[in-house]
């Protein structure tokens, strides 16, 4: 597991020799410590030895590949991703260092700063032997839904076994900082505000509510109710969607009705313009599905920033912020469709009136803003055909029917596999247990037989993943991904190009391929440079950078590395 290289180590001592003089040099211009809220410090004079920003403000993309910074570049206006990009500074070369790349280990390990085998997060959802159940990320029935009478608060970080950037804040202030999450995912708010957060919000589709759990708190606040009493998810849905642009003019994508593309609910057929007012049904989960759910996490952003009155004080704030549409959108039209533009062309308006409103209110130069990505997407295989591009589609029905004929004929009748999941089989220790039988030698019986089938480059067994250490490389990344306690007992990697589906429409996620690993990085405001660098990043990496910055713990799983060494 590659945790820190030796270039990285000489090139950060110098780094952090050279910060020192220069803290010393600055000591005198710093702001007064006098203030109850500011944080103690080594002082000289009386006046601490560092700044920190007002506010962070993290900005995850839900299945932004990076080549969507650049695609869409000519449709997009100044003050979104152009701003970002001109005025803060890229890391062009960052990727996630494990798979699956799924929405939870994403945002898992943007804010711990670790990896799927250290934070325990390895995927959406995974099999738990003892409770012989499916799991959800962020499953919790211990609390209750805050703001509907649905069960879709029944949520919270127990099930994340390390801290977070967000935690070590709170940790770092006596609990002083303000850390709230927004999303429409639940997984996507919770995760990265953590176990201390004032609070995480996501969307209730039964009710159309921002809604939390008691994990938090027992009521919503005021400025929440007040949001909620708007029903803007129903001035959204009223309306239908059309394309931001003459649609002649989304020349970057394929055309409006090509066969690899699904639909949205109730629709007959993929195409412009989408008349939601008659899609939409009793509830609210279409609007996850449009451009519309991003404008109302935006606006509940917005609403988030003004009510906890984030960056007002000494205490530096942070605000996690995920979008989740264009990850639905992905879905459901895949990478090159007409959908995916427009969703991007309008996400950075969004994005745009965020940076903005932020910085308007808080203070220009105050905040310290990234911009990532959860994970990547992957070309839809029926598009890649049309292309003459090897690929294909695995289905997990098919993986486990098949090898349970071969386990019946191998050893006998019996339910020899419990559960497929995440590429990750999962064999009944029991049963091979019972028949006197030896689990390594199952294991490797098992991927033997599964290197066989058609779309499976490699596999390997729980056995070896514990025995052996892979420094990089896609082994790298399938080790990092393993946890003894959660993972199956064989994991399979797919052929590039190749994901498991159940059909020819939209795209998925979660392999180790750079197009599912490869992921925009962007720093922008407090104390960055502009720039851009080519240098080896890893998503982990973006906690380690966010404490150097701060003057405060890594989270105590993290194996990241801090950035600034790059931001010349």
């Amino acid at each position: 597991m590659k945790y820190m290289t030796l270039l990285k180590h000489v090139a950060w001592a110098k780094t952090a020799a050279a910060s020192l003089l220069l803290l010393g040099a600055c000591a005198g211009a710093t702001q007064n410590s006098s203030s109850t809220k500011t944080p103690a410090a080594a002082a000289t004079n009386n006046q601490p030895v560092f700044q920190r920003p007002k506010l962070v403000v993290g900005i995850v993309v839900d299945q932004m590949r990076y080549d969507y910074l650049y695609r869409y570049w000519s449709k997009y206006g100044n003050d979104g991703f152009k701003k970002l990009l001109s005025e803060g500074f890229s890391f062009r070369n960052t990727h996630y260092n494990y798979v699956p790349t799924y929405t939870a280990p994403g945002h898992a390990s943007i804010y711990t700063g670790s990896v799927p085998a250290i934070n325990g997060i390895i995927g959406n959802s995974w099999y738990d032997r003892d409770q012989n159940k499916v799991v959800y990320c962020v499953e919790d029935n211990t609390v209750q839904t805050v703001g509907s009478s649905s069960t879709a608060g029944q949520m919270s970080p127990a099930n994340l076994k390390t801290t977070t950037i967000t935690d070590e804040l709170r940790l770092a202030t006596n609990k002083g900082a303000k850390v709230i999450g927004v999303a429409l995912k639940d997984r996507g708010s919770i995760l990265p505000a953590g176990h201390l957060a004032n609070a995480a919000y996501w969307f209730d589709s039964p009710s159309g509510n921002w809604i939390t759990s008691t994990f938090y708190r027992e009521d919503l606040p005021a400025w929440v109710r007040e949001f909620n009493d708007k029903k803007l998810a129903d001035q959204y849905l009223s309306q239908p969607w059309e394309t931001l642009l003459p649609i002649e003019q989304y020349t970057e994508s394929t055309a409006d009705d090509v066969p690899w593309e699904g639909t949205l609910q109730n629709e007959e057929k993929p195409v412009f313009p989408h008349n939601i007012p008659a899609l939409r049904g009793e509830e609210y989960e279409l609007i996850r599905s449009i451009p519309a759910g991003n404008t109302i996490t935006k606006d509940f952003a917005l609403a988030a920033l003004r009510g906890e009155e984030l960056g007002k004080d000494d205490i530096t704030d942070f605000l996690t912020v995920s979008f989740s549409s264009t990850d639905y959108v992905g879905h459901t039209f895949g990478p090159n469709s007409v959908e995916a533009e427009d969703v991007f062309l309008r996400l950075d308006r969004e994005m745009a009136e965020l940076i903005s409103q932020i910085e308007n209110e808080v203070g220009k130069g105050e905040v310290l803003f990234f911009l990532t990505a959860d994970h990547g997407g992957a070309h839809v295989p029926a598009f890649l055909e049309e292309m003459k591009v090897p690929t294909g589609l695995s289905f997990s029905k098919t993986v486990r029917d098949s090898l349970s004929g071969f386990m019946t004929r191998q050893y006998g009748k019996g339910n020899w596999v419990q559960r497929y999941s995440n590429q990750q089989v999962y064999l009944n220790h029991e049963l091979i247990a019972g028949k006197k039988l030896n689990l390594e030698e199952v294991q490797q019986q098992v991927a033997a037989y599964l290197q066989g089938l058609n779309g499976v480059m490699k596999t390997v067994t729980a056995t070896a993943l514990q025995r052996t250490n892979w420094e990089k490389g896609m082994m790298s990344r399938v080790e990092n991904g393993y946890s003894a306690k959660r993972s199956g007992d064989v994991i399979l990697v797919l052929e590039p190009a190749w994901f498991e589906g159940y059909g020819n429409t939209g795209s998925t996620h979660g392999s180790y391929a750079n197009y599912d690993t490869h992921v925009p990085l962007v720093w922008y405001g407090w104390n960055v440079p502009q720039g851009e660098s080519s240098a080896e990043a890893e998503v982990s990496d973006i906690a380690a950078t966010i404490a150097y910055w701060l003057y405060i713990q890594e989270p105590n799983g993290s194996v990241g590395e801090p950035l600034q060494v790059y931001m010349k």
